[in-house]
């Protein structure tokens, strides 16, 4: 079996709370998210609502155009829900078997390791440190101009749908990205990249927490990807490792758009 060469999978999910077909795919993010099926792999799962659904009977309170583009923008179909696993593979978003092989394939081929830290002292959430984080990137293979990209994400939202193709239904959401925007670049071919950023802030997020990516301009693949983690809990591979010590010691259907 080849090694593991990934600390750090991105799954990005594209739904909608208009969309049918979208709540089990949801479901699927959520399990991904807290069940981590992967050993040795930390899956960092994004939630992305996309806005072409709205005028459909539902407006997505979490919905950004925005999102549309950047699924449009990774080309072939563009529908829901729609999962994109380490920025080149396009898997049914509620297809959970698919979504882990597609991990485990990504796992796999060579990714750098970013580490994110928080860039003040002080902060008022363990989880999102008001103001920078400190992103730290090494081990990053042959590549193009690549992104670095922060996004704030929160768990545990739960919307009560009135109309449309969920109307009646109460939905809840993992990982749902309230802010993605663009940090720094990192140069081609360059293997590290470092610097404190601004990580968007807004009063009505009660959970946020940070999770931050590389992504190559060209081929769109994630180089590496992180979280902040809360202290104490460390990465998939800190938690396999840790068992692992414990142990020794005896202790659905897509939607076109």
């Amino acid at each position: 079996m080849s090694a593991m060469l990934a600390a750090a999978v991105l799954v990005e999910l594209f739904t909608s709370e208009g969309c049918s077909s979208c709540p089990p795919a949801d479901a699927v993010l959520a399990r991904l998210h807290r069940q981590q099926p992967v050993a040795g792999v930390e899956v960092i799962v994004l939630s992305e609502h996309v806005d072409y659904w709205n005028s459909l009977g539902w407006k997505d309170p979490f919905s950004d155009p925005r999102f549309s583009e950047r699924q449009s923008d990774y080309g072939g179909r563009v529908y829901t829900p729609q999962a994109v696993v380490d920025g080149r593979i396009d898997v049914l978003g509620s297809d959970e078997r698919a979504i882990v092989t597609a991990v485990t394939a990504a796992a796999r081929e060579p990714h750098g390791i970013l580490r994110l830290t928080p860039a003040e002292k002080k902060i008022k959430k363990v989880n999102f440190p008001a103001g920078r984080v400190r992103i730290e990137v090494t081990g990053l293979s042959d590549h193009s101009d690549a992104d670095v990209m922060v996004a704030v994400v929160e768990d545990g939202l739960v919307s009560k749908v009135e109309h449309g193709e969920n109307a009646g239904r109460t939905l809840a959401h993992t990982a749902v990205v309230r802010a993605l925007q663009r940090v720094g670049t990192v140069a081609s071919g360059a293997a590290q990249w470092s610097a404190e950023v601004p990580v968007p802030s807004n009063d009505s997020w009660k959970e946020p927490r940070v999770v931050a990516f590389v992504q190559d301009v060209r081929t769109r693949r994630v180089l590496a990807a992180g979280a902040l983690k809360k202290e104490g809990d460390g990465g998939a591979a800190e938690r396999d490792e840790r068992a692992a010590d414990d142990q020794a010691h005896g202790a659905k259907d897509a939607h076109a758009r």
